[in-house]
């Protein structure tokens, strides 16, 4: 019996290797790739060293004292880094709600367009913002929100609902749901794209079952389209969770101000102001590892509820 699995298992890695030799092009096509992969996200993970430090450029890592965990308990105990951590959660779980909703929405009704030129002209429309920088969007969502001639407070006052403009960018409360909107118009149009590819390649043959069953265009959306994206929606969904503590700073540095920070500032600005205007770089690397830490605890979360519900996962 031993003899026969071990045969066996021999048995399978010959195949193995022999499925890796006949595929030797696509070995090759993919080294460039990892070698990139290994460069640039594995090999500064070295830098972490520096989260257990007190770390001084003169002396380098080599030669800075280890601290410990002392870094990290200066982080838990500032009150200030858990308002940032709140307002990087609430603006990523209101960007991701909104985008995963409007573009699963956006698909399904494209979807249903039978004018070719109207398609291709919304998709253009509500794609291109994609291409355009940040520092392009906020200036011209400032212009928009300006209470100086801005068209939205000309618009409410030539409405009669307001009497004079309202410098909506320094209303507090008001900054999670301006970056949303702003979020939402830079990228609805380009995740719609690959929700709009998977519906192409569902089975016609399914709509033409339900036409004969006398079923009209919404039945066939909420029961034939929308079930056919789910696969893909909750991929893309575990893909994007992992990113929810990882936003960037790009939108909140140039959206924000002085008037707002409470609300502006997000984990990757809290790190940035120590490691370059205040020189702690062991303080960075703290935060940087927690929100490593954090973003894999998430991905094996919401991987696991969807194996639960057995809907497609990653691990």
């Amino acid at each position: 019996m031993a003899q026969s699995d071990q045969r066996t298992k021999q048995a399978a890695a010959g195949r193995g290797w022999r499925k890796l030799v006949s595929q030797y092009q696509l070995m090759l096509m993919s080294v460039p790739f990892v070698a990139i992969l290994i460069v640039f996200s594995f090999f500064p993970l070295w830098g972490w060293i520096m989260g257990f430090q007190d770390y001084a450029i003169p002396k380098g890592i080599a030669g800075s004292p280890f601290v410990g965990l002392d870094q990290f308990v200066k982080l838990f105990s500032d009150d200030w880094f858990y308002i940032v951590l709140r307002n990087t959660l609430a603006m990523s779980l209101m960007s991701l709600v909104a985008s995963f909703v409007c573009a699963i929405g956006l698909a399904l009704l494209l979807n249903e367009v039978r004018v070719a030129l109207f398609k291709r002209t919304v998709q253009t429309i509500t794609y291109i913002p994609h291409f355009v920088s940040w520092v392009v969007i906020a200036n011209i969502v400032t212009y928009v929100l300006s209470p100086d001639g801005g068209p939205l407070n000309e618009l409410l006052i030539s409405l009669g609902w307001l009497d004079e403009g309202i410098y909506f960018m320094s209303k507090e409360h008001w900054f999670w749901g301006i970056h949303t909107l702003a979020s939402l118009w830079k990228e609805l149009g380009w995740s719609t794209i690959i929700y709009l590819a998977v519906l192409t390649g569902i089975n016609p043959e399914l709509y033409e079952a339900a036409d004969v069953d006398g079923g009209g265009r919404f039945r066939k959306m909420l029961h034939i389209s929308l079930p056919g994206l789910m696969p893909t929606a909750v991929m893309l969904l575990i893909l994007s969770v992992g990113y929810l503590i990882s936003t960037g700073f790009e939108s909140q540095m140039l959206l924000g101000n002085s008037l707002v920070m409470e609300y502006s500032q997000v984990l990757d600005l809290y790190a940035l102001e120590y490691s370059l205007e205040i020189g702690d770089y062991s303080y960075g690397v703290a935060i940087s590892m927690f929100k490593s830490v954090v973003s894999i605890t998430l991905v094996l979360l919401v991987n696991a509820w969807a194996r639960r519900l057995g809907q497609s996962h990653i691990l």
